[in-house]
């Protein structure tokens, strides 16, 4: 596995959770530190930590060149990194918008680009792109994160028939709301909890562990 933001929320879960299941897995992020910090409870040599800023199309194939090096093959990619301005449309600024729609749709793009060409070689592979319910629903407060996932959803579903001939799945990942350290102020906010707890089936926040042991379940021989 190779796991964009790993640092922490589902990138962190994912990972500990591949790991756990007997993968493989190469760690990725911006700061090494952190990510070690959150991986420090996962020991063994089954994981491998490389840097890497998504939005830098240099960076995302020096870590593919990385995850190679460790360990020979990336059998899934998941994108994951991410983050998240919200707030009125009117309030928010250009360059928040930019790099809202820079980190959650160029840096999968960047990323994919890189591992696509050796899972074409290994004429197998499985790209798991983390969406979200925002991807097909738009809400207050999220036009720019809405438009960078809408955008995501589109390039995930166009890219599928075209990867499928070489052996290579597409999965999007599309959870609803979750706590994480990327939503801290809207879970920390009591009239907006108060909201999630009326409008979801389990009647609370989900938690990254729970979304990532759908994905790895999803991603493992054993749901094909």
């Amino acid at each position: 596995w190779s796991i964009t933001g790993a640092g922490s929320g589902i990138g962190t879960a994912t990972a500990r959770a591949a790991v756990k299941a007997g993968d493989r897995v190469v760690a990725t992020g911006r700061n090494l530190d952190k990510l070690r910090s959150a991986l420090s409870d996962v020991v063994g040599d089954r994981l491998a930590f490389v840097q890497l800023d998504v939005g830098s199309e240099a960076q995302a194939k020096a870590a593919v060149d990385e995850a190679m090096q460790a360990f020979g093959r990336i059998d899934v990619l998941v994108n994951n990194a991410g983050n998240f301005y919200a707030g009125f449309f009117e309030e928010l600024s250009p360059d928040q918008v930019r790099h809202q729609i820079e980190t959650l749709l160029f840096g999968p793009m960047n990323v994919t680009r890189a591992v696509l060409p050796l899972m074409r070689q290994q004429r197998a592979g499985l790209v798991v792109t983390i969406s979200s319910t925002a991807g097909i629903s738009g809400g207050m407060f999220c036009t720019a994160y809405a438009a960078a996932k809408f955008g995501l959803e589109g390039w995930a579903e166009s890219l599928a028939p075209e990867v499928a001939p070489f052996g290579i799945r597409t999965m999007l990942v599309e959870p609803g709301f979750f706590r994480t350290e990327m939503n801290a102020a809207l879970v920390a906010n009591p009239e907006f909890t108060a909201w999630v707890e009326r409008r979801t089936p389990a009647g609370r926040w989900a938690e990254p562990h729970e979304i990532a042991g759908a994905a790895v379940f999803l991603a493992s021989p054993a749901a094909r």
